[in-house]
């Protein structure tokens, strides 16, 4: 196995990228170092972050970018100073995460938290140290440092692993760090592609209640075969948060929007309840009192995606639990169309591209 000099993927040139206008183009990867490895991509799932980052809506994007971090490949080289115990052909996936500093006196990552160190690089649209600039899975190659490669439990499809490499690990992560389990009750805000995972990992955790929330009961049926034994309506149930006042312990917003009704949530919290927010608006949060909070001593926090290792349980607790997200599949060269489509919403739940000749096969 080997891999090109020049890799090839759907490359971003301005903000109208969103709008279907990427194009299939040739780029060159970022310096091969001994503790890289490259990946022949199979599939790559489409995540909101994806759009706001074709749209610059998160700031100023560095075009050309290819995007896409819901990476599953085959290994097809490895640095000479790789460590990992990883070999040629070994299915491995990789998420938004691709570079951390890795060093000894590094809070963060000494504690296994690299998602959060300073020197942080995301799979693209981020510069590494030597000053190039991560490029993503829209493509038909990918290079990263191997650390951040995770094996694919062989229990998984592809097309079910790739999105878990980060919208599952996104709602997984704080699910896991703040006792999602047996006895604890549950609330998932927002029943898309982050929050349908949401459903499926509080259902398999054993959360004794996993209620839904959404603006509309277009997605009662949906939720319940998620695992979801509740669903409120935000936009159609009278009274939501009176009626369903102190019922949850732990809520997980997965909403990216910045008019959501905060302060009604936090109205849903039992006393000491936590509040996690996961999405990431284009906007600030909206205002709260801090009666929302002080009444009952609740807490409001947020998560980014999670550390390798995290991901590697993840991984095998759905291959364990037979967690299998609800994806459609799409060929890698109809990703323009697919972007468009999932920003209009039309996705159940989560796109995947899958790259033909990397070894795929669409399922339209």
């Amino acid at each position: 196995m080997s891999s090109p000099t020049t890799f090839h993927g759907w490359l971003a040139h301005d903000k109208s990228a969103a709008n279907g206008t990427m194009t299939w183009s040739a780029f060159a990867p970022k310096p091969f170092n001994p503790i890289d490895i490259d990946i022949k991509i199979s599939h790559c799932g489409i995540c909101g972050t994806d759009i706001h980052t074709l749209r610059s809506g998160w700031g100023n994007t560095h075009y050309p970018v290819c995007v896409g971090h819901e990476i599953v490949g085959h290994v097809v080289r490895i640095g000479a100073g790789v460590t990992k115990a990883l070999k040629l052909g070994d299915r491995v996936g990789v998420g938004a995460q691709a570079f951390s500093c890795l060093e000894d006196g590094c809070e963060e990552c000494g504690k296994g938290l690299e998602q959060h160190c300073a020197k942080m690089v995301g799979t693209y649209n981020a510069k590494y140290p030597d000053g190039s600039w991560s490029m993503g899975g829209y493509a038909d190659y990918v290079r990263v440092p191997a650390h951040f490669a995770i094996r694919i439990p062989e229990k998984l499809r592809s097309e079910d692993a790739a999105p878990m490499m980060c919208g599952g690990i996104t709602v997984y992560a704080p699910l896991v760090a703040n006792g999602a389990g047996p006895g604890v009750k549950v609330g998932i805000v927002g029943v898309g592609g982050l929050g349908h995972f949401g459903i499926l990992f509080a259902a398999a955790l054993g959360c004794s209640s996993v209620v839904a929330i959404s603006r509309r009961r277009n997605k009662v049926a949906d939720a319940k075969a998620m695992g979801a034994t509740d669903y409120i309506a935000t936009s159609e149930d009278a009274k939501w948060a009176r009626t369903h006042a102190r019922s949850l312990d732990l809520i997980i917003s997965t909403v990216s929007s910045p008019d959501m009704p905060l302060e009604s949530y936090l109205r849903l919290l039992r006393t000491g309840g936590q509040f996690i927010q996961v999405g990431a608006p284009e906007d600030k949060l909206p205002r709260i009192a801090a009666f929302g909070l002080i009444g009952k001593g609740c807490k409001i926090g947020g998560s980014q995606i999670g550390s390798p290792e995290q991901i590697e349980e993840m991984l095998k607790f759905a291959a364990d639990k037979g967690v299998r997200p609800w994806v459609q599949t799409r060929s890698m060269k109809e990703a323009n169309k697919s972007v468009v489509e999932m920003e209009e919403g039309r996705a159940r739940y989560r796109y995947v591209l899958v790259n033909e000749e990397g070894g795929g096969k669409a399922k339209i």
